[in-house]
């Protein structure tokens, strides 16, 4: 809990607040009944709320219209002009909703994610029964809404109306605008939510994200816009601001990135003037059936003025999806797969000889991949496999017996000595929309209690479908629930239909990407850009972020001026230490001068929790390989902590922008790296400090505290 506390501590600081109030600290279940509130008031209007948020809404049936959403703290009032339906799905939206009902519960804490007061609001609307489940944290100036359908009519044809299929005409086919009446645009998209609000100046910023890492090393797409005639744009966030005084507001859709999502038109938002939607929810009129479907959720949240108090609103609702677990999320992982023997070394004898190899590292956890398991995947080097009826064979999931005769318990017997924990790949059985994620859960359950296996990389997804993807979550949703949330997923993100980097975050962390040297496309400042340029807006602390063996394959790079052979070791480790590193290599191969990094890592463990629990952001330059660049983890308004970088400049000085409030006195103690011990300074303006550090492609963490 120890992230919740310091975030909204760091939010205090961009609200320019005085006192400290209750809502700042972490919430334990009896104070979450009165911070976070949802009720009716009289017959017509709904009000949720927290002390950071409010949003009310015309009841309207249980088909709610919002009329306003505040930001208690800065006083900004934005306030509806025409009030219509936020979600929708059917041809007669904005009509009133039948046999609507509203329930109130305050959900305790669990081992995944802190106390929440959940309102849900039911009605019956043209066939249709649409269940929204308003999530309010009180430690977020956001509220979040998961979203459900079923069928409850017999004509499911009244749904095409608005079948995000349809998409919205394209800005280029409609006609000139001569008259007031040729300035309307028929909306034909399905609506997760939506804002209509008043004034003519909000500037806005879309911002898209690519996964599929194997095939893309450019991750993050923004787009900045003046809101006017009513267009789309692709992204799983917008951020929306008032020119007139600089307040503003944010809609994050829950959803996988825009290029996989299901049921997709042509965009995820749409941006008329003062009239701003989420549109697309997931969900197509032939995905309903009489059980409840689970549509893509939203978020609407606030904040105010600066880019500071934009992200920072983002990340205090971000970290409640996910509260840490002491040894559980923390990790300095190794993963063998990234020297590309595959499967044709892991067995007994090489894990035994790694751990040993791992201890002296200090690495944490040591996941074996895919190889362990009697089965033969597709990848197999040693046997060409499939993941075709995987369960036609029922020893597929367990110990390879010719590599391990006597299952993983030496393995862990091992591991445990050492103070390292295992990890295991695993791949669900995909056919058939995961028609058998109950077995694939047993299987997971089953290893977690036979060995005690705690973190499982999940590989080879393909989510086609909202059955699919159903399937998928009940498979998480049971591990996690049955192993008391022991149990967390490495989610791969490197290819195919996946998550992304915004939905599934509840269950673990997101494995970026895949680099080799074998191949020549592991470049240290690209790893370090891509984790830079997420950081903004995903929590660096859920990204797995690799390092791999530079003395590998040197030749390959010929006199490449970015090859990895040209940065140490222990600057490979630093470029992954603001998300959770992990060592794609077989230590086998490294040389005895690999574990001189050794003290490094050992430092770095010892802050990471602290430093992960902050608010993560990017400063300096873009990561070019020539550039001054880093990462600030604001704990509170008065300290956190710098990662600065020199990549391969002219001068041994440069000049950082962060976060750190103008005229600010900064005191710098250096916890790891090679600048100077510690550094007095007054922050210029946008928070610029000066760094020296006297060689090429070194780094430095300091810990600072200020005053103004």
């Amino acid at each position: 809990m120890t992230t919740i506390r310091s975030a909204a501590a760091a939010l205090s600081v961009l609200l320019c607040c005085a006192e400290v109030s209750a809502a700042l600290r972490t919430p334990n279940a009896a104070e979450s009944a009165t911070a976070s509130y949802a009720h009716i008031e009289g017959d017509s209007i709904l009000v949720l709320g927290n002390d950071f948020i409010e949003r009310r809404f015309e009841w309207n049936g249980g088909n709610l219209k919002t009329l306003s959403l505040a930001d208690k703290r800065t006083g900004a009032m934005h306030s509806v002009e025409r009030p219509v339906a936020d979600f929708v799905f059917t041809r007669n939206a904005s009509k009133k909703g039948e046999d609507g009902k509203l329930t109130v519960e305050h959900t305790a804490p669990t081992d995944i994610t802190p106390a929440c007061l959940r309102a849900k609001v039911e009605y019956k609307l043209d066939g249709l029964e649409i269940r929204r489940e308003f999530r309010i944290y009180d430690a977020a100036p956001a509220i979040a809404c998961d979203n459900f359908l079923r069928l409850s009519g017999n004509d499911p044809a009244t749904l095409l109306a608005a079948d995000a299929r349809h998409g919205e005409d394209n800005a280029a086919d409609r006609k000139n605008i001569e008259a007031k009446a040729d300035m309307a645009v028929k909306s034909t998209a399905a609506i997760l939510d939506r804002l209509n609000l008043e004034g003519a100046h909000w500037h806005a910023r879309a911002v898209e994200f690519s996964d599929v890492t194997d095939w893309n090393d450019n991750l993050v797409w923004e787009r900045d816009i003046i809101s006017y005639r009513k267009n789309s744009y692709r992204g799983n966030l917008l951020f929306v601001r008032d020119g007139a005084d600089g307040n503003g507001f944010f809609f994050l859709k829950e959803a996988p990135c825009s290029a996989v999502q299901l049921a997709y038109g042509k965009g995820d938002f749409t941006a008329d003037f003062g009239s701003f939607a989420i549109t697309g929810i997931g969900i197509s009129a032939d995905d309903l059936s009489y059980e409840w479907v689970r549509a893509y959720s939203s978020v609407a949240g606030v904040f105010g003025e600066g880019e500071l108090a934009a992200l920072t609103a983002l990340r205090l609702y971000q970290k409640q999806i996910r509260a840490p677990r002491d040894g559980r999320d923390e990790m300095v992982m190794m993963n063998t797969w990234g020297d590309r023997s595959q499967d044709t070394k892991v067995n007994e004898r090489f894990c035994l000889e790694e751990l040993e190899r791992a201890a002296r590292l200090g690495i944490t956890h040591f996941q074996i991949d895919d190889g362990w398991q009697e089965g033969k995947s597709p990848n197999s080097a040693v046997a060409r496999g499939s993941f075709k009826n995987i369960w036609s064979n029922p020893d597929y999931w367990k110990p390879a017996r010719d590599k391990y005769p006597n299952g993983l318990a030496p393995i862990m017997a091992r591991a445990k000595e050492s103070g390292i924990e295992v990890g295991l790949w695993f791949n669900p059985s995909v056919q058939n929309d995961f028609e058998d994620w109950r077995k694939d859960a047993e299987v997971l359950l089953g290893l977690h209690r036979e060995y005690g296996i705690r973190v499982f990389k999940i590989d080879g997804l393909t989510i086609p479908t909202k059955k699919a993807e159903t399937n998928l979550r009940r498979l998480f949703d049971t591990v996690v629930e049955q192993s008391g949330g022991s149990v967390m997923f490495n989610l791969d993100a490197t290819a195919s239909r996946r998550g992304g980097y915004h939905m599934f975050n509840e269950y673990g962390n997101i494995f970026l990407e895949n680099r080799y040297t074998d191949w020549q496309n592991y470049y240290p400042y690209r790893t370090l850009r891509n984790l830079w340029q997420l950081s903004r807006y995903v929590p660096a602390e859920r990204i797995q972020t690799e390092f791999l063996n530079p003395w590998r394959n040197a030749d390959k790079y010929g006199d490449d001026p970015f090859a990895p052979s040209r940065y140490g070791f222990d600057y490979l480790f630093a470029t992954t230490m603001a998300g959770q590193p992990l060592a794609w290599l077989e230590l086998a191969n490294l040389p005895d001068e690999a574990y001189d990094t050794a003290p490094l890592i050992k430092a770095y463990e010892d802050v990471a929790a602290e430093f992960h629990s902050g608010i993560i952001l990017p400063v300096g330059e873009e990561p070019s390989g020539r550039s001054w660049t880093g990462f600030q983890s604001i704990l509170s308004d008065t300290e956190g902590y710098l990662l600065l970088y020199r990549e391969a400049t002219r001068s041994d000085d440069g000049v950082i922008e962060t976060f750190l409030p103008e005229g600010a006195k900064v005191y710098m103690r250096r916890i790891a790296g090679y600048g100077k011990e510690t550094e007095r300074q007054t922050a210029g303006r946008k928070g610029a400090l000066r760094v020296n550090l006297k060689r090429d492609n070194t780094f430095v963490l300091y810990k600072y505290t200020l005053k103004r």
